[in-house]
C-alpha cells in the first residue's frame, strides 16, 4: 500500500513539476532572452546530473559507437524541444502551451504509422479530433475570436513533433545506459548545439541583462525541478507501471498548468477555456483507452 502511494506520489509530482515549467518559463523570461534562458537552464541540469551519477556511483562513459545516435537524440531534446517550447511561450499563454505539448501521446502513433508502417487503431485517430476540436475551444473565444499567436502554435507543435522525435530516436538507444546517463549525455550534447547559437544570438546583449530575483529562482527551479526531477520521477515510474499507466498522468498537464497560470500569473481561465482543457484531456484518454485496458487486464 505505502509502495503505490509512493509510486503514484512520485508521477502527480512530476506532472506538477513539468506544469510548473510553463510558468516558471514565462516568469524566467522576463530577465533572460529565450536562447539565453535555455542555455544556462540546460548547463545547470547538466552540471547537477553529473554530480548526482558521480556522487550514486552510476556514472558511465559514453561509448564511441553510441555518440552518433546520442547527437541524435540532443539535436530533437532538448535542442528543438527547448526552442519551440520557449520560444512558444513568449508568443501564447502558458495554459495554452500545455495544452498543445500534452497531444504529444497522440501524435506519437501517426508519426510511427507514416515512418515506421506501424498500424495506427481507430482510438487513436478519435482522440485526434476530439483533443484537436478541444485545442480550438482554448484558442477561440466567441467574442474576440483566435486570441492565440499562430507563430506561437507552431512553435509549440515544433516541440510537440521534436519530442516525437525523441521518443522514436530513444528506442534505439542501447540499454547499456541507466536513465540517469541518458539524460545527462543528451544534455551535454544539448549544449553543442544551443551554445554556438546563444553566442549567436544573444551573447553580444549578455551585459545588458537586468535578472531579477524571480527570474533567477525561475531559472534554477526550472533546471533543477523541470529538466532533472521531474525526469527521474517519472523514468522510475515507467520501469515499475509501465508507459501506458504512467502517461494516463500526462493528461494532467493541462489542468494543473491552467491552475498555477490563475493562481500565480493571475491568468483569467474563460468557461471556454475550461471546455476545451476538458475535451483535450478526454480526447487522450479515449487515444490511450487500447493501451491502459490491455495494461489492466495484464
Amino acid at each position: 500500500m505505502f509502495k503505490s502511494f509512493t509510486l503514484y506520489t512520485s508521477i502527480v509530482l512530476a506532472m506538477v513539476f513539468w506544469s510548473f515549467s510553463f510558468i516558471w518559463t514565462r516568469v524566467a523570461i522576463l530577465s533572460f532572452p529565450p536562447m539565453t534562458l535555455i542555455t544556462l537552464r540546460l548547463l545547470l541540469a547538466t552540471l547537477l546530473l553529473f554530480f548526482v551519477t558521480k556522487a550514486t556511483g552510476k556514472f558511465q562513459l559514453l561509448r564511441r559507437k553510441d555518440i552518433k545516435m546520442f547527437l541524435l537524440l540532443a539535436f530533437f531534446e532538448p535542442f528543438l524541444y527547448y526552442v519551440g517550447e520557449t520560444y512558444g511561450l513568449t508568443m501564447v499563454e502558458p495554459t495554452l502551451a500545455s495544452v498543445i505539448v500534452s497531444t504529444i501521446p497522440l501524435f506519437a502513433p501517426v508519426v510511427a504509422f507514416v515512418i515506421l508502417r506501424e498500424r495506427i487503431g481507430w482510438p487513436n485517430i478519435v482522440g485526434i479530433l476530439v483533443s484537436l476540436f478541444g485545442v480550438l475551444f482554448v484558442v477561440y473565444e466567441p467574442a474576440g475570436g483566435f486570441i492565440a499567436n499562430p507563430l506561437g502554435v507552431a512553435l509549440l507543435f515544433l516541440a510537440v513533433f521534436s519530442a516525437i522525435g525523441y521518443a522514436t530516436i530513444l528506442r534505439k538507444i542501447s540499454t547499456y545506459y541507466n536513465t540517469l546517463n541518458v539524460i545527462f549525455y543528451q544534455s551535454v550534447l544539448g549544449l553543442l548545439f544551443f551554445i554556438p547559437t546563444f553566442l549567436l544570438t544573444d551573447f553580444s546583449n549578455i551585459l545588458q541583462l537586468e535578472v531579477t530575483k524571480d527570474g533567477f529562482i525561475a531559472l534554477v527551479m526550472l533546471a533543477v525541478f523541470a529538466s532533472v526531477v521531474a525526469f527521474v520521477l517519472f523514468a522510475g515510474a515507467v520501469r515499475q507501471v509501465g508507459v501506458a499507466r504512467t502517461n494516463v498522468f500526462v493528461n494532467l498537464i493541462p489542468v494543473f498548468t491552467a491552475i498555477f497560470a490563475w493562481l500565480i500569473l493571475g491568468d483569467v481561465i474563460t468557461v471556454n477555456k475550461w471546455i476545451g482543457i476538458a475535451i483535450v484531456v478526454v480526447g487522450l484518454f479515449i487515444s490511450q483507452w487500447g493501451k491502459m485496458r490491455r495494461t489492466i487486464v495484464d
